[in-house]
């Protein structure tokens, strides 16, 4: 199974990118801003985060501009590319209709739109970079390893939920609200420290917890993560992989019928 879809994501990974850049494009067609939001989006989120915790709520976080930006870029991506994927194969159903081809393609897809979005706010970032005049340490350069391997986590995610989506339309909302609340227990507008051991431990299995945690180090701080925490990024991505190809596997062959 594995061996087939990989020949057939190389055999198609034009059509992958097509139906990337069209999502992209579809995203901001009737927008007079267009391609703008993509710098403005985290920047007004950073602008309400930066003035409620710096004037209302103190902390004691360095750089904490560039620690907000960071962690929500970040969030975002994981946040659009489940969000996008969820809801591709329903997007797509006339296009699913008429032609064959692995529907993984699909969502593979949506997730690239994120991860591109993604790209562009990173181009933002460094914007903000030097407008702080900071200069990332050295370790900021094995990010882009971290954001692939945050890609393949939002996938693995994204193929459970398309194909929930299908048989069951509630997951839409149900994942909304899930969203937002890991949104609030992400260490995105906060330290993890700031939490006692137990509760800090109950908030790390999430395996975006530690992506962040560990951006922010290589990125802010010149710190490399742990072997721990690199097993547990690692192994939740190849979990959640697997589990997303199994089930989306097991009922690809009749979305046809239900969509």
């Amino acid at each position: 199974m594995a061996n087939s879809l990989l020949s057939e994501i190389w055999q198609r990974r034009s059509l992958i990118v097509l139906f990337a850049l069209n999502d992209v494009k579809l995203r901001y067609r009737n927008s007079v801003l267009g391609f703008a939001w993509t710098f403005l989006e985290p920047l007004l989120m950073l602008t309400v985060l930066y003035f409620v915790f710096t004037n209302i709520i103190k902390n004691n976080i360095e750089e904490y501009p560039l620690y907000l930006l960071l962690g929500l870029i970040i969030w975002y991506m994981f946040s659009r590319a489940t969000a996008m994927g969820l809801s591709s194969l329903t997007d797509k159903s006339g296009i699913i209709q008429k032609v064959y081809f692995r529907r993984e393609i699909i969502v593979m897809s949506s997730c690239l739109t994120a991860f591109i979005m993604m790209v562009f706010e990173f181009a933002a970032f460094g914007v903000f970079l030097a407008a702080f005049k900071f200069i990332p340490p050295s370790t900021a350069l094995l990010l882009p390893l971290l954001l692939i391997d945050l890609f393949f986590l939002s996938l693995g995610v994204a193929l459970i939920l398309s194909i929930l989506n299908v048989y069951l339309r509630d997951i839409k909302f149900i994942w909304q609200v899930l969203i937002q609340a890991g949104f609030f227990l992400s260490p995105i507008i906060y330290k993890l420290n700031m939490f006692p051991d137990n509760i800090r431990q109950i908030l790390e299995i999430n395996p975006i917890v530690p992506i962040l945690d560990v951006a922010h180090g290589l990125v802010l701080n010149g710190s490399l993560p742990t072997s721990h925490a690199v097993a547990y990024i690692i192994g939740c991505t190849a979990l959640l992989m697997i589990i997303g190809l199994l089930v989306f596997n097991s009922k690809s062959k009749f979305i046809v019928e239900e969509l």
